[in-house]
């Protein structure tokens, strides 16, 4: 009858983790619940703290099993390459993508600063039937103002002091493609006005030039502006916003993104502890806690350039805190939340060291008044990052 329900349950759910607790303890009672699914299979009376680790141990393989789940779904398609997510904010993005991508509209992608939106661009353009097409980049802040029309538009010979020989400028280079205008609230006022005009036509002319050149080219913009803002003051052609924003996909910052944050950290170690030839490197549970509390304000690009920080300075198999400059006090402090695990563990983390700080770091005594077993305590202190160095072994 027990191996019955036991088949009922997998079939609702096969990653189900189920523990048969029985008074029988012949062999065979084992190997058929173990046959049949069972994760492990225990004989009455069970002891507690034999419960407690079969019960840990299932829930790291449960953990494990997640986070591979996890990183196949966001390496389903090389569409999204390292825009990695198994959120459900950023399946939502996946999906949105690939909505506009279909159509051949302009797109505006808005965000902070490092929220991945280039990376966005080019998963638009590459889902797109434009995608054996050139896509093409640029920052409209990084450009002088006198050169920014030619750099887009291209120039004629003889245009301006310098301009020696004619010149394509990046609208036509992208023909066929996709021009990617990063910061496009920077963009000065005459070329809006020259951009706004080919939104509308196709079509446009070059610096000193008067031949109209018609190309076929989509245009994604982006910002960390607030672009209202920006008309209200009249630094910005509403027009021109309606025109761009036909689309609009905003990027979550990534502290808002949850479980995003180990997986890209996992996934950013994996990457560049290969390239450095250190592949054995793992994150110390330290640096796991630290991660998960640190607000990001530089959102993807900081956390990739701390982990690749990290694994160069790292000494031995573990990247802790320290190797990725985050301080997890500091972190928890500035964190926009707290999940129900990370205040469990620290009110875990708070009782372990107050019973240690009264008992002189011994952690039998330790043990008893906390009711768990020394091998218990030494389980807990490990994954909650507590250090051993002051902790004293004694026996009764």
């Amino acid at each position: 009858e027990g191996l019955a329900i036991l088949s009922d349950i997998l079939a609702i759910d096969n990653t189900a983790k189920i523990i048969v607790i029985s008074g029988q303890s012949e062999k065979r009672n084992a190997i058929e619940a173990v046959g049949a699914g069972a994760y492990d299979f225990l004989c009455k009376p069970v002891e507690m703290d034999e419960l407690k680790l079969v019960l840990r141990r299932c829930i790291n393989v449960l953990d494990l099993e997640r986070e591979y789940r996890q990183l196949q779904q966001s390496r389903q398609s090389e569409t999204f390459e390292e825009m990695l997510g198994s959120s459900p904010q950023m399946q939502s993005v996946f999906a949105f993508i690939r909505k506009v991508a279909a159509t051949d509209v302009p797109a505006l992608l808005l965000g902070e600063s490092g929220t991945g939106k280039e990376m966005a661009a080019a998963a638009i353009h590459r889902c797109s039937r434009r995608k054996d097409g050139p896509f093409v980049a640029i920052n409209c802040n990084a450009i002088p103002e006198n050169l920014l029309e030619s750099e887009l538009f291209g120039h004629e010979k003889g245009a301006f002091t310098g301009a020696h020989v004619q010149r394509k400028g990046l609208l036509e280079t992208a023909g066929g493609g996709t021009l990617f205008l990063d910061e496009i609230g920077e963009l000065p006022s005459p070329i809006q006005v020259k951009l706004l005009r080919f939104l509308q036509e196709q079509r446009y002319q070059r610096v000193g030039g008067r031949q109209e050149i018609q190309v076929d080219t989509r245009l994604v913009a982006a910002t960390n502006a607030d672009l209202q803002q920006l008309i209200e003051n009249g630094k910005f052609r509403e027009d021109l916003y309606f025109r761009l924003a036909v689309v609009t996909i905003r990027l979550l910052p990534l502290r808002e993104r949850g479980e995003d944050i180990v997986l890209l950290a996992r996934e950013f170690l994996r990457r560049y502890a290969a390239q450095e030839s250190r592949r054995n490197l793992v994150f110390a549970p330290d640096a796991v806690r630290a991660i998960e509390r640190h607000s990001w304000p530089g959102n993807v690009r900081e956390l990739q350039n701390r982990v690749r920080r990290a694994v160069i300075m790292a000494s031995g198999s573990r990247v802790t805190a320290n190797d990725l400059e985050l301080d997890t006090a500091k972190s928890a402090a500035t964190s926009g939340g707290t999940t129900l695990r990370q205040a469990r563990e620290q009110v875990e983390r708070e009782m372990i060291q107050q019973t240690l700080k009264r008992h002189a770091g011994k952690i039998t005594s330790a043990a008893a008044e906390l009711g768990i077993s020394r091998p218990t305590l030494y389980e807990l202190m490990d994954k909650l990052g507590i250090g051993k160095d002051r902790a004293v072994m004694t026996e009764n």
